[in-house]
C-alpha cells in the first residue's frame, strides 16, 4: 500500500471552531504545523469575505484566540501559538488605519492653532502702545476683596475695647468683670467642642481620651487625633487633667477688689477694672503647639521666628511655614491692631442694635477674647444663643460692606 510522505510526517490534526464577524460558524481541521497565515487563507476561502484572488484580503484579516483574547501571529504555527483541539478562533477584519492628513488640512490646522494662541509680551506691548498709562495699586485691589477671617481679628480687638468701656459704665462694673473672670475659669477646663468630640468618638476613640486630647490641643481635631495615636500605648493616657484652681481664692480677691472699688473714687475703680481686664487677657495668652515648634525649628528657624509664625497662623504648622518662607505679612505687631474706628465698616457694626445689646453682656466679651486667641472656637460661639446673634450680624454687615 502506498502512503504519501506528507501524511506520514504530518502533525496531530486539530478540529478548530471558527467564528466569522458576520455570524458564520464552521469546523476547520488543521495540523499542528500549519501556520496561522495558511489557516487564515483557508478560512477566507470558506467564508464570503475574500479569496486568494485578492492578496490584500489575507493581510486585512486576523485570527483571535477567543479564550486568551490574543491576536495570533501570521508567522507562527498553530502549535507555537499554543492552540489546542476544539479551541474557538475569531476571524475578523483588521481596523483600517486612519488616513494621513493632506497638506492643505495640516496647513489649515496649524493656522487655526496660531489664531487661537495667546499673544506674547511683545504682541501685547504693540497692541497697547497707544493707550494712556494707568498705574493701579494692586494692593488696593486685593484689599478691597477682604477675607472675613482675616479682618475678624481686627474687628474683635476694637469691639473688645468698646465692650470694656460699656461694661465699665454700668453700676455693677466690678461685679460684671469679676463674673467674666469667673466664667473664664470655668470654661477654660469645662468647655469642649461637641462637634470635635463627636468626630473623634466616631473614629473609635474613647470619649474620656478624646476630651483630654481636645483640651491639650486647643480643640483642634487633627492635632488631637495625632496626640491620641502617639499616646495610645502611654500608661498615663487615661489620667485626668488637673482641675481648675479653687474658686474660693479668686472670689475672695474679687470681693476685696470690689470693696476697695466701692470705697474709692471713680477713677480708681476704673483702674481696678483695667487690672481685672488684664487678668482676663493673660489667661488667653497664646500657647504655641509644642510639636509644631520642634518641627519648624528643625528646619533651621530660630524659636522667636517660629513663635511669631505660629501666632500669626493660629498654630497651623503648614501656614506658619509658608509665612516664614514668604514676605512674613501680617507681622505679629499687626495682630494687636484693631480696625480703624472711623471706618464705615466699624461704624455700621456699632450702629447695629443687636451688636449694641450684645456688647453690654459680659459673655460677649468672653466670647470675643476666646475667639481672638482660639479661632477654632468660633463655631461654638456662633451656635451660642447669647453670642451667636451678635456674630451673625457682624458677619452679615462685613459681607454687605465688602460687596459694595
Amino acid at each position: 500500500m502506498f502512503v504519501q510522505e506528507e501524511k506520514i510526517f504530518a502533525g496531530k490534526v486539530l478540529r478548530l471552531h471558527i467564528c466569522a464577524s458576520d455570524g458564520a460558524e464552521w469546523l476547520e481541521e488543521a495540523t499542528e504545523d500549519t501556520s496561522v497565515e495558511q489557516l487564515k487563507e483557508r478560512c477566507l476561502k470558506q467564508c464570503a469575505h475574500g479569496s486568494l484572488e485578492d492578496p490584500k484580503s489575507v493581510t486585512q484579516h486576523k485570527l483571535i484566540h477567543a479564550a486568551s483574547k490574543r491576536v495570533l501571529s501570521d508567522a507562527k504555527t498553530i502549535a507555537e501559538e499554543n492552540v489546542q483541539d476544539h479551541d474557538v478562533l475569531l476571524l475578523v477584519r483588521r481596523r483600517a488605519p486612519s488616513p494621513l492628513p493632506k497638506m492643505a488640512d495640516v496647513s489649515a490646522e496649524e493656522k487655526k492653532k496660531q489664531e487661537q494662541k495667546a499673544p506674547d509680551r511683545d504682541a501685547i506691548a504693540r497692541a497697547t502702545a497707544g493707550l494712556p498709562s494707568c498705574n493701579m495699586d494692586r494692593a488696593v485691589v486685593q484689599t478691597s476683596l477682604r477675607d472675613f477671617q482675616t479682618e475678624l481679628r481686627k474687628i474683635l480687638l476694637s469691639l473688645i475695647e468698646v465692650a470694656q468701656k460699656l461694661l465699665a459704665l454700668s453700676p455693677g462694673a466690678v461685679e460684671l468683670f469679676t463674673k467674666a473672670n469667673a466664667m473664664l475659669d470655668e470654661d477654660e477646663e469645662e468647655r469642649v467642642d461637641e462637634t470635635a468630640l463627636r468626630q473623634l468618638t466616631e473614629m473609635g476613640f474613647p470619649e474620656s481620651r478624646a476630651v483630654k486630647a481636645l483640651r491639650l490641643n486647643h480643640m483642634s481635631v487633627p492635632q488631637a487625633m495625632e496626640w491620641l495615636i502617639e499616646h495610645a500605648d502611654d500608661p498615663a493616657i487615661d489620667t485626668p487633667l488637673p482641675g481648675p484652681p479653687s474658686p474660693g481664692t479668686t472670689g475672695a480677691e474679687a470681693s476685696a477688689e470690689a470693696a476697695a472699688g466701692s470705697s474709692e473714687d471713680d477713677e480708681e475703680a476704673r483702674d481696678e477694672l483695667t487690672e481685672i481686664f488684664k487678668k482676663i487677657r493673660r489667661k488667653r495668652a497664646f500657647r504655641a503647639d509644642a510639636r509644631a515648634v520642634i518641627s519648624l525649628m528643625e528646619m533651621g528657624f530660630d524659636e522667636k521666628e517660629v513663635m511669631d509664625a505660629l501666632r500669626v497662623s493660629n498654630n497651623q504648622q503648614s501656614a506658619a511655614c509658608e509665612w516664614l518662607l514668604g514676605d512674613r505679612k501680617p507681622s505679629p505687631e499687626e495682630l494687636d491692631k484693631g480696625i480703624d474706628p472711623n471706618s464705615p465698616l466699624f461704624q455700621a457694626i456699632l450702629d447695629n442694635p443687636v451688636v449694641q445689646l450684645g456688647l453690654t453682656n459680659p459673655k460677649t466679651l468672653l466670647a470675643f477674647e476666646d475667639m481672638l486667641e482660639n479661632p477654632l472656637n468660633s463655631t461654638q460661639w456662633m451656635n451660642d444663643p447669647e453670642t451667636g446673634p451678635v456674630m451673625l450680624q457682624i458677619s452679615r454687615i462685613f459681607q454687605t460692606m465688602n460687596r459694595t
